[in-house]
């Protein structure tokens, strides 16, 4: 039986990961300081015999006894709101805890998956955004934090890769959404679905005409796990090509959650992207991947994981 490390797997998309390898046979140890991790999101888990849950801050020296296939590097905080709260820390688990994960699967001859970020294209003056764009980041704005963790993240997997041979790969995650992302996490989905079915005014910023491309979590994980069976060491964008602004997000789940809650503009925050939409050409082609799962449909799966969430009635 094969075994795979999956830091953060405590978190929204992690603990899809975590599910899906133990579905495809896998051992899974997972590894979270819960910090924007919730252990309830693999409550269902941890009664499976394959599955083991280490509680750690991956930044800190990491002792695995077993031997080790995967190491899945996917903790760090992961939204506006979190990584403005904790600025250091995301700073930290991109740089200490991905050369801590990488340092790993060099001990364990294991293979090394990092979860990076179209973030790492900051306010992109190129659309949609092909891997082979260099991007366009504050490196000193709030958002920097993130931006360039991630962006050093890649940098040091690469750099892993080319010194010591480390069979890596490297996944650029557009906006995903879908069951168990937290109902705080201040990203646009979760955000509005929140406030409509509290019947609170949905928040944009600025007038709502900045697009983004949102991927249901399951196509997401389909992608991550053909990236796994290619050999393929450089960057790679998974997300939906599909576009859509702000205010249509916005009015879209107004009608799904049948709410009677309005639309309030607020000022736009510093370094907000205008645009962010993958160029999925390389996935297609490596992967035979493009997600399947429109929309609409996802939004309904997302709205009643939330309706349980937040304990209401239909």
């Amino acid at each position: 039986m094969k075994t795979a490390l999956v830091t953060g797997g405590a978190g929204f998309l992690g603990s899809h990961l975590c599910q899906r390898l133990l579905n495809e046979g896998y051992r899974v140890i997972c590894m979270d300081n819960l910090i924007t991790g919730d252990a309830e999101n693999i409550k269902h888990l941890i009664d499976n015999p394959n599955f083991v849950y280490i509680q750690q801050d991956v930044t800190k020296y990491i002792e695995v006894e077993d031997p080790l296939d995967w190491v899945f590097h996917f903790a760090s905080p992961a939204s506006p709101i979190d990584y403005l709260k904790y600025p250091i820390q995301t700073l930290k688990v991109g740089a200490l805890g991905t050369h801590n994960t990488l340092g790993l699967a060099k001990a364990k001859r294991a293979k090394f998956m990092l979860a990076s970020t179209s973030e790492v294209y900051g306010d992109p003056q190129v659309h949609p955004q092909p891997e082979d764009y260099w991007g366009n980041v504050n490196p000193i704005g709030p958002r920097g934090v993130y931006d360039e963790a991630k962006r050093f993240a890649e940098a040091l997997t690469i750099a892993y890769h080319r010194e010591h041979n480390i069979d890596v790969r490297i996944v650029r995650i557009f906006n995903t959404y879908g069951p168990r992302i937290r109902t705080d996490d201040g990203r646009a989905i979760p955000t509005f679905i929140t406030q409509a079915l509290r019947g609170e005014d949905l928040t944009i910023f600025g007038d709502g005409s900045q697009t983004r491309s949102f991927c249901y979590v399951d196509d997401l994980i389909d992608g991550i796990m053909k990236l796994m069976e290619v050999e393929y060491h450089f960057p790679l964008n998974l997300g939906n090509p599909e576009e859509i602004t702000i205010l249509g997000l916005a009015r879209l789940i107004i009608n799904l959650t049948a709410s009677k809650s309005r639309i309030k503009f607020l000022p736009l925050p510093q370094d907000d992207p205008k645009v962010r939409r993958p160029d999925i050409t390389k996935a297609k082609k490596l992967l035979s991947w493009e997600p399947k799962i429109p929309l609409t449909q996802g939004l309904l799966s997302t709205i009643e994981y939330f309706k349980h969430k937040l304990k209401i009635d239909n």
